[in-house]
């Protein structure tokens, strides 16, 4: 074969792609005016994504699938799509999103930063610039991690918004995240959430000990239909759980959290205590 550019399919997430790309058409005999025709793309743009030369796009993606058959299988060139994307997101937490954004009762526990769906814009791009300095994700991730998250949050502003319910240990408000001002406005945005009629905002106070169920942040949703679905994750990895026998025991452990967890009231007070300081 002329002019053949051989891939390290190691060398980017885009190039790993481009490498599947080709190895699937080859695998079905088809030469890439062959793929182009199916997926109603050039043959140079199917060359151009093959050698990392150009992006993917979600449009490409999903014609991809559909060429290949593959649309509805778990491992499809959308979902490599929005890990290229979305580098920085851990594996499971994409589809637990799809979830978030239909659930009828969302119940959420967060160590150490605010939950992201409560994050103000602020507060959300300091904790994304943090990563970039420290070479954790690219400037686009960066972008992109802040507007995924505005995302999310707009998913919940419908006519008949999910139940939420919120524990944070208290180390969510006292670690002060992009000084005084940002840190300040972020805490009167939970006053903020704390006063709309389909939320609850509850603190763990460090001296509940070892009473404490969860050693690691815990999303809980319930769907419409009453089923429950678990997400958790550790710095490396994430796990989207729906097997009952495994989910109900942490809801469980949840309302365990919940009643040890201050009231709303008292969670507000200690909230507005640490506001003491901020503009």
């Amino acid at each position: 074969m002329v002019n053949r550019r051989e891939l390290n399919p190691e060398s980017s997430p885009e190039a790993a792609y481009g490498a599947r790309l080709r190895r699937l058409r080859e695998g079905r005999g088809w030469g890439q005016e062959d793929l182009a025709g199916i997926m109603e793309y050039s043959s140079q743009h199917i060359s151009a994504v093959e050698t990392a030369r150009k992006p993917p796009t979600l449009r490409f993606s999903r014609s991809a699938d559909r060429a290949f058959g593959i649309a509805e299988t778990a491992d499809t060139f959308e979902r490599q799509y929005r890990e290229i994307k979305h580098g920085s997101l851990l594996e499971g937490f994409q589809e637990y999103v799809k979830y978030e954004g239909r659930a009828a009762e969302i119940r959420l526990y967060e160590i150490g930063i605010i939950p992201g769906l409560l994050q103000t814009p602020e507060y959300a791009r300091v904790l994304a610039d943090s990563a970039l300095r420290r070479g954790a994700i690219t400037p686009e991730q960066a972008t992109e991690r802040v507007s995924y998250l505005a995302e999310r949050q707009t998913a919940l502003v419908r006519p008949r918004p999910p139940m939420m319910l919120v524990v944070m240990d208290e180390s969510c408000i006292r670690r002060c995240v992009g000084g005084q001002e940002v840190m300040g406005a972020q805490l009167a945005r939970l006053a903020e959430f704390a006063e709309l009629p389909n939320t609850v905002l509850q603190i763990a106070p460090y001296d509940i000990g070892e009473r404490r169920p969860f050693n690691l942040p815990m999303n809980l949703l319930t769907l419409s239909d009453l089923s429950v679905i678990a997400y958790a994750e550790s710095q490396i990895r994430g796990h989207l759980e729906r097997e009952t026998t495994s989910v109900l025991p942490l809801l469980t452990a949840y309302h365990q959290l919940q009643a040890e967890a201050l009231s709303q009231a008292a969670s507000m007070a200690m909230i507005n205590e640490a506001r003491k300081g901020t503009p």
